[in-house]
């Protein structure tokens, strides 16, 4: 396999990097991509030493597969270069995910829409990703009507300059430090992921909203979010409150999500055991549990749904799905 990995210096690239090595995947000439200040710069991987080039160069050296995750205007510019020269994409931005040409892709869920005509694949949003793997079993057994959506999402996220924010409000800087966000981020929360949309919601909510529609598509499932910015150091966490529309027992729906691949039911409050970003910290599972009946309404469901945002929500999807077309 000839590789790209576009964005190799940053927090996912990074990320991608060690997925690949821990899953042995077998890669005869890596070729990482990075902005021009990186290029001739060396990356470590599985052992060798490889020189970042241009993105000119990598798609002149037509590489079997590139993993992008350097932004959507990146990904919008250069993709189909790539595509035009025989390569797949697997892009982690959100530039391709609306696209109706375009499959986008959860590997538990629904990676047999993959086919060889594919060639640019959308990688979903972190926060999607680990509540669709979550709630699809649900939905194919009772129907899920509505869903509404509470997230506590990492910094990290946000990228390197948000670690930085972090980093710098922690050790105690009070000026002369660069803020990604509008407010400080140690020892607070922003209602506020991404930017505001003329709805009054932000982007990251309605991703939440268009993406699971048509990961498990279904249209009609009714979808309300709000995405709230947490001082963790990694880890996604949601809140899901599901309306079926059908009846359900909690014993089978503890018995269906155990059983499912890539799936870790954590649900013992008589002995504290629930899901934690602090425990799914570089770990590529969804980990699941507080599970109850909401006593409020017919068919309804309370979830509360944890992963890693570098792994699950992005480095270890994209590698599945690179997998999964190499089997």
């Amino acid at each position: 396999m000839r590789l790209a990995l576009v964005g190799a210096t940053g927090l996912v690239g990074r990320e991608m990097i060690e997925v690949l090595e821990e899953r042995n995947i077998q890669v005869e000439d890596f070729i990482p991509v990075a902005s021009a200040r990186s290029v001739g710069k060396e990356i470590s991987f599985a052992g060798k030493q490889y020189k970042v080039v241009s993105m000119a160069d990598a798609i002149a050296m037509k590489p079997d597969y590139a993993l992008f995750s350097a932004g959507g205007g990146t990904s919008k510019a250069h993709a189909p270069s790539f595509a035009e020269v025989g390569t797949t994409v697997i892009d982690n931005s959100s530039a391709w995910r609306m696209d109706p040409s375009k499959k986008l892709v959860v590997p538990e869920v629904n990676s047999q829409a993959l086919t060889t005509e594919d060639k640019i694949i959308a990688n979903p949003n972190c926060s999607t990703i680990q509540m669709v793997v979550a709630l699809s079993p649900l939905h194919k057994k009772y129907g899920i009507k509505r869903l509404v959506i509470s997230t506590y999402q990492s910094f990290t996220g946000t990228g390197a300059q948000a670690v930085s924010q972090y980093e710098s409000e922690k050790s105690g800087m009070t000026s002369d430090y660069d803020m990604v966000y509008p407010h400080p981020i140690f020892e607070n929360c922003l209602p506020h992921c991404d930017v505001f949309m003329d709805n009054d919601y932000t982007k990251e909510e309605m991703k939440l909203v268009h993406e699971t529609r048509k990961i498990l598509g279904d249209e009609t499932i009714a979808i309300t979010a709000t995405a709230v910015r947490v001082p963790v150091h990694g880890g996604h966490s949601e809140s899901v409150n599901v309306e079926f529309h059908n009846q359900f027992d909690i014993a089978e729906v503890k018995n269906l999500l155990a059983s499912e691949p890539g799936i870790v039911l954590q649900d013992d409050i008589a002995n504290n055991v629930y899901p934690m970003p602090l425990s799914a910290k570089k770990k590529d599972d969804v980990f699941v549990g507080r599970l109850r009946r909401d006593e409020s309404i017919e068919q309804g469901l309370n979830m509360w749904i944890v992963s890693d945002n570098l792994r699950k929500g992005a480095a270890t999807n994209a590698v599945q799905i690179l997998q999964y077309l190499e089997k």
